[in-house]
């Protein structure tokens, strides 16, 4: 599995409850439609283990078969209208990608 990692903390007017709200509602919906979307899995994040930390609402983890696939979906109009969404929110974000690599299931 290929990943695109997106690690979000709402904009300053928002509550955490209306960010995550919003972001499996309203953007979810935008985001399913990504071609060569195989998983996604999203995390609410309700409390940081140390003060660097603290800040974060959300992250979500998007799954591809490849990096080319990835990269096909970066490059569409399905991308293009989730970022569109986004628009100036003012929140922050980081994006990163890579490759998974399961180290342990039980």
């Amino acid at each position: 599995m290929y990943n695109l990692v997106l690690l979000a903390a709402r904009p300053p007017e928002w509550t955490h409850e209306r960010f995550i709200d919003w972001w499996r509602g309203d953007h979810a919906e935008l985001t399913y439609k990504l071609p060569g979307l195989r998983s996604w899995r999203h995390t609410e994040i309700d409390q940081a283990l140390e003060p660097r930390s603290e800040g974060w609402d959300g992250m979500s983890v998007l799954g591809f078969d490849s990096p080319e696939d990835l990269k096909k979906a970066l490059a569409g109009p399905e991308w293009a209208a989730a970022v569109a969404q986004v628009g100036d929110m003012k929140g922050r974000r980081i994006a990163v990608m890579g490759a998974e690599k399961e180290l342990y299931t039980a």
